[in-house]
């Protein structure tokens, strides 16, 4: 019987061939925290009493919620971390350096490896043929230990997707679209490994975009197949060598087929307060908004901010509306200087914020007031994500964030496109 991908790389990983299900020892590849969950982690390890980290130079430590944090107690933990990580040979990401998911495939995880993050959206590196999955503080803190965790291998659903995205559809549609169709614990522990014509087509930026909302329905991780794509973007980042081809069986056995046609799609918008509330963008038309929100680990990438750039090139944000922009890391910051793409958005009168998460998870640099509405192109519209109960966040894609950010309401970019 063939293995998806998943069961193949957790097989490599426990020394056996594994099954839907089963309950696995896996050796893990590499292992990350954040400053909200990199704390816990850092007093758990301690309690273990191991003299070194297992793997400390695969050991990645974040600052990227906080940062540059806003309260003296935030520090603190900054401090916590810098100094673990000074102590133990660990790997720190600095203020502005970005955020963590988008740094780990910059620049840490490969095809074929097993990551284990202290976030639940690490199953953004998926799209690079990994298995790749957020757990508690304290389980990492055992990884950083011994190198090694237990994990129930998931069943998988296959999505297909087939046809070619029309004018104003994009990525983030299509998951928002999945979310909606499956419902938010439709996937829970499963593994989402995306195929089809279309998928051969997708940038690595459409790829990581799907991986990373893949736990917004509850999934364990949500996979790619490597290609030509895949070894070119680490090839970029001078990881050519950690290219492998990684691929279901043709006769690999799935829990479920979804499938799904590009040509059928319209540009869709995730409602309050949950991210399976999804409508399309013809049905809530001119829901006015007070602030939009491009960047985060979902849509901040140099591609996303190309979008966005090319439809406010030459226009303004509408009186009364607040547009904050964050590119996902400092790569990402540098190339968009370099092609004008900040000055874009400085003339249309964006606010650049440092590459980090702050906004999105409600701890600084765009907490909603009250009754405020934001729409933004992050991955979560739960009430209070955004630092405020009152408050109400619509979930988009770059294109239409920058479009309504010039409207003034929630509107259909297929106008201008």
């Amino acid at each position: 019987m063939g293995q998806t991908i998943t069961e193949k790389i957790l097989s490599a990983h426990a020394g056996k061939q594994v099954k839907p299900g089963e309950l696995i020892i896996s050796n893990i590849d590499v292992v990350m925290v954040q400053d909200g969950t990199g704390p816990l982690a850092v007093s758990e390890f301690k309690k273990i009493n191991k003299p070194k980290l297992h793997n400390p130079k695969r050991t990645i430590l974040f600052i990227d919620h906080a940062a540059p944090s806003p309260r003296k107690e935030l520090s603190n933990t900054h401090t916590i971390l810098r100094n673990f990580a000074k102590e133990y040979g660990a790997v720190l990401s600095e203020v502005g350096d970005g955020v963590c998911h988008q740094r780990l495939v910059e620049s840490f995880v490969n095809p074929g490896e097993v990551l284990l993050g202290a976030d639940s959206h690490t199953c953004t590196s998926g799209a690079l043929g990994a298995f790749a999955t957020g757990v508690g503080s304290t389980d990492i803190a055992v990884v950083m230990a011994l190198g090694k965790t237990w994990l129930k291998v998931p069943s998988t659903y296959k999505i297909v997707i087939e046809g070619e995205f029309p004018k104003g559809v994009y990525a983030k549609d299509l998951i928002l679209h999945l979310i909606g169709l499956i419902g938010a614990d439709g996937a829970t522990y499963k593994a989402l490994e995306f195929t089809g014509n279309a998928v051969k087509k997708m940038t690595m930026s459409d790829r990581f975009t799907i991986s990373n909302m893949a736990v917004e329905a509850g999934a364990k991780c949500g996979l790619f197949e490597t290609d030509e794509k895949t070894y070119d973007f680490l090839k970029e980042h001078g990881r050519e060598d950690k290219f492998k081809e990684i691929k279901a069986d043709e006769d690999a056995v799935y829990e479920r087929v979804i499938n799904i046609n590009l040509n059928d799609l319209k540009p869709v918008i995730s409602c309050p307060h949950t991210v399976d509330n999804t409508k399309t963008v013809d049905e809530i038309k001119k829901t006015e908004i007070n602030q939009v929100y491009i960047g985060t680990c979902t849509n901040g990438r140099i591609e996303d901010l190309r979008i966005a750039a090319s439809i406010l090139k030459g226009n303004k944000v509408k009186e009364g509306v607040r547009l904050l922009v964050a590119p996902a890391s400092r790569e990402v910051f540098s190339e968009a200087l370099k092609e004008g793409l900040i000055s874009t958005f400085v003339e249309a009168g964006a606010a650049i914020v440092t590459s980090g998460c702050g906004a999105c998870v409600g701890v600084h640099a765009g907490i909603l007031g009250d009754g405020e509405i934001c729409l933004a192109t992050q991955n979560r519209n739960f009430q209070g994500r955004m630092g405020n109960t009152e408050g109400f966040i619509y979930l988009c894609s770059p294109a239409t964030a920058a479009y309504s950010a010039i409207k003034g309401y929630i509107a259909d970019v297929r106008e201008v496109l």
